[in-house]
């Protein structure tokens, strides 16, 4: 998702290590981070900032909000109100934030990690369908084996807890962005995840279980999320070309949340 511009919905229990996750991608990348925990007294200018007059001359400041960084974990997205989300999701879209009669872009890159907790519901707001659209990816982070889970422990127990080192810069990722893009798609592949997409679809042509269970399927988006997942799939694994196990490897992450 940070290859492609995208953003990603993380969507597990409390304590697998979303937050841990964000701050060390950003200290790889050396990247600007903020963390903002959503409640549902947050408001809107909490995320995009707000206009402050000065006292002495009258004339109005803007106060940057928590948007204006590069790396941004929106702590239990659910638990805000629509109309707080709806700030964070448009700045999430148009990369840039209207406030005071001004447009003010964002830092590149600019990726939003956004966690729920799918188990407690209780004083949510859940994300409806077109918002949750706007996440490239959905990752289920699930439970580490036993064997993973003893190395955090003994890594995270201890008196000095280790801390990310950089290995890059926002420099680089905004090149290595440019060269996901560049990447060539033969015309097989996209017919591919094009026909993926139109089989979530319930209707005539489509599997009947597609019938049977689903009420909405993904849209064109989830298309697009589909070919650039698979173009940095393509150049991680050191290959110049999308092949369709590249479309294929990326589906669930960028369609499960498509589907209703």
């Amino acid at each position: 998702a940070l290859y492609c511009g995208g953003h990603v919905l993380l969507n597990d229990i409390p304590g697998t290590g979303k937050t841990t996750l964000a701050r060390t991608l950003a200290g790889a990348l050396d990247a600007d981070f903020h963390r903002i925990q959503f409640t549902p007294d947050l408001l809107p200018t909490d995320l995009i900032g707000v206009s402050i007059p000065e006292p002495k001359t009258g004339a109005f400041t803007f106060r940057k909000g928590a948007v204006f960084t590069q790396i941004l974990l929106a702590d239990e997205i659910n638990r805000a109100t629509p109309k707080t989300q709806s700030a964070l999701l448009e700045a999430m879209q148009e990369r840039h934030v209207t406030a005071g009669g001004e447009t003010r872009p964002l830092p590149r890159p600019f990726l939003v990690l956004a966690t729920q907790n799918p188990l407690e519901q209780e004083g949510t707001y859940p994300l409806p369908e077109a918002q949750l659209d706007r996440f490239m990816l959905k990752a289920q982070v699930g439970m580490p084996p036993a064997e993973e889970l003893a190395a955090i422990i003994e890594r995270t127990t201890g008196d000095s807890p280790p801390q990310a080192q950089a290995v890059t810069d926002t420099d680089e990722v905004r090149s290595m962005i440019e060269l996901t893009r560049a990447v060539p798609v033969p015309s097989h592949v996209v017919r591919y995840a094009a026909e993926l997409v139109t089989a979530t679809h319930p209707g005539v042509g489509t599997p009947d279980l597609v019938t049977q269970y689903v009420r909405a399927g993904s849209s064109p988006r989830g298309a697009q999320a589909l070919i650039l997942a698979a173009k940095a799939t393509a150049l991680m694994d050191g290959r110049p070309s999308v092949s369709i196990d590249d479309v294929s490897a990326v589906a669930r992450p960028a369609l499960r949340h498509r589907l209703a």
